[in-house]
């Protein structure tokens, strides 16, 4: 539970350089630890209600959850930046954050730079109580023991990846605070306030819509006369809890940030302290970084919009944050692709387009035509557009150019590497796959990426190589190299990133067989699936093309990404488990 953070908005307007460092910076470094841990089931991140901005005075409805953030000051503004970084890294490493915004909290223990332990202290010396401006600033206040109470609802009940406000619409301006505050300690209030000159901006109103949390079954219990007394007993109790603070009751204290905590330079007028701490060898000072070049952001052209692959590409584009737009040429029509590097203007292009048959590769052997047109044609004059604009090319292929020989035996542990002769002619896919393949080599800018049998997490994808033999009446239980997208996807995106090039085994390491796969299936998702399985003649008797059955050596890959799992794991983690029903 992430509730650090420099929170004062007068001192931000002195300080900001601080308030991103320790606001912005410092949630960065917290949120890298978890992410690196790997152990955090649930990372909540404090936030404020400033993040909003400033409410109109004469709305009914208060900001809710997906309003737009409008910070007016350094304080907010660096609230708002640390929201961006945790929302990032949930959606980018699947952090498994959720952010609050709340109202302003007050009660016993809290550091009298607020606005009510300053007054109370004030108070409790006789001294006058200084408003910023006219005092018409309207604010919400709760409870310190309501927002704890709120914070062990969200822990507990709250969902990953939502934003939760926190607040009261019981508000009150700044003048009957002070007001309500003098009541206590029975002093005239028209003698105890003073009028002091306002902050450079100075937010009229923050107002939430709390029923999100309410739904949660959370409500605040502490009226504010009851909250306001139990606080004001507790400061006369331990008048001197803080030590010194004269310096943070001042109208408009001026904050040194000094390694060990906060100090006040004690004089309202003066800037002599803050001048001369520059000259302290032990004052912490602020270093401005000398501007970096930098890389140019992303931008991805993706082909095969309709495609599973270009879908889940656009996705994850959307998760990671990089801009993507979908090519609308068609591969064949050079013009047409011209014109979309010209009007999208990319760093990258994905090619994920061509012809897999319809419903499979048996569609091809009877539209040879249309499958050269797509799969060589189209992807050699995207691969010279490319080339033609200094663009690298990420083209998705497949490992479905290889079967079992004498020098790769089913069950030997030797695979296909990245070098090796396509030896597979069974079908006229595959046929024109392997033929595209070797043109390729001829270009230095393409990524050829060897996709073989995909799986997903979607098991209502019907492309999906699980639910396909899950539907079958029987299957062949032959040992093959696979592709688990959920991981490798994300590795081609970061391939691109590396600008790496030529031929590679796009597949987890390993095999698994037919079999193994459907007893996953059987054990995690349902206990009563029964299969039974024929053999590669039985087969070719109910199929028009022969399939493609190989190990293929993803050592090079592994040696790129040493993360990667082998295909056992990586079904289990990526495809059974989020699937689990038994």
């Amino acid at each position: 539970m992430h509730f650090a953070a420099q929170t004062h908005v007068d001192n931000s307007f002195g300080n900001s350089f601080e308030f991103t460092k320790n606001n912005i910076y410092g949630t960065h470094v917290l949120l890298e630890a978890c992410k690196v841990t790997g152990q955090v089931k649930r990372f909540i991140h404090v936030s404020t209600d400033e993040v909003y901005g400033e409410t109109d005075e004469d709305a009914l409805v208060g900001n809710h959850e997906a309003s737009q953030l409008l910070p007016t000051n350094p304080y907010s503004a660096t609230k708002a930046g640390a929201e961006m970084l945790v929302m990032a890294y949930g959606r980018s490493y699947g952090l498994p954050v959720i952010t609050t915004r709340g109202n302003n909290v007050y009660g016993p223990n809290q550091f009298p730079e607020k606005l009510i332990p300053k007054f109370i202290l004030l108070a409790m010396r006789g001294k006058v109580l200084p408003i910023h401006g006219d005092g018409s600033n309207v604010r919400s206040y709760l409870y310190c023991e309501d927002v704890a109470e709120a914070f062990e609802v969200i822990l507990h009940k709250g969902e990953v990846g939502h934003v939760y406000n926190i607040g009261t619409k019981k508000e009150r301006r700044v003048n009957d605070v002070a007001r309500d505050v003098c009541k206590l300690f029975g002093v005239d209030p028209e003698a105890s306030i003073k009028f002091v000159e306002n902050r450079p901006f100075n937010d009229q109103r923050y107002f939430l819509d709390d029923e999100k949390l309410k739904k949660l079954g959370w409500s605040e219990r502490t009226t504010w006369e009851e909250g306001l007394k139990k606080t004001m007993e507790w400061y006369t109790q331990n008048p001197e809890w803080w030590g010194d603070v004269s310096g943070a009751l001042l109208p408009h204290p001026r904050m040194l940030m000094m390694p060990g905590g906060r100090h006040f330079d004690g004089s309202e007028e003066s800037s002599l302290a803050a001048a001369s701490a520059s000259d302290k060898p032990n004052q912490s000072r602020m270093v401005v970084p000398s501007p970096r070049p930098q890389k140019p952001s992303l931008k991805f052209l993706i082909y095969g919009k309709t495609g599973w692959i270009g879908g889940l590409l656009g996705k994850l584009c959307e998760k990671q944050g990089i801009a993507y737009e979908y090519g609308k040429g068609r591969l064949e029509d050079r013009s047409s692709l011209l014109q979309d590097v010209a009007s999208v203007k990319p760093t990258h292009v994905f090619n994920s387009a061509g012809v897999t048959g319809r419903p499979n590769v048996d569609w091809c052997e009877s539209h040879k035509t249309e499958t050269i047109r797509a799969n060589v044609a189209g992807t050699l004059t995207l691969a010279d557009v490319c080339r033609e604009h200094g663009l690298l090319m990420m083209n998705f292929a497949t490992g479905c150019i290889f079967e079992y020989d004498d020098k790769h035996p089913e069950g030997s542990g030797v695979g296909f590497k990245e070098e090796d002769t396509p030896n597979f002619t069974g079908s006229f896919y595959s046929k024109t796959k392997a033929m595209v393949e070797e043109l390729l080599k001829e270009f230095d800018n393409v990524c050829t990426l060897r996709v073989r049998m995909p799986i997903s997490s979607d098991l209502n994808n019907p492309r999906n190589f699980i639910t396909k033999i899950s539907r079958y009446n029987k299957v062949v239980n032959i040992p093959n190299s696979m592709t688990v997208l959920d991981e490798l996807l994300p590795i081609s995106i970061e391939m691109a990133k590396r600008n790496l090039k030529g031929i590679w085994n796009f597949t987890n390491p390993g095999v698994v067989s037919h079999n193994e796969i459907l007893e996953m299936y059987r054990d995690y998702i349902n206990p009563e699936f029964k299969w039974a399985n024929f053999t590669l003649e039985e087969q070719a008797k109910v199929i028009v093309a022969p399939r493609s059955n190989n190990e293929m050596d993803a050592s090079k890959l592994k040696k790129e990404f040493p993360e990667l799992l082998s295909i056992k794991e990586s079904l289990i983690k990526y495809a059974f488990e989020p699937n689990k029903k038994t």
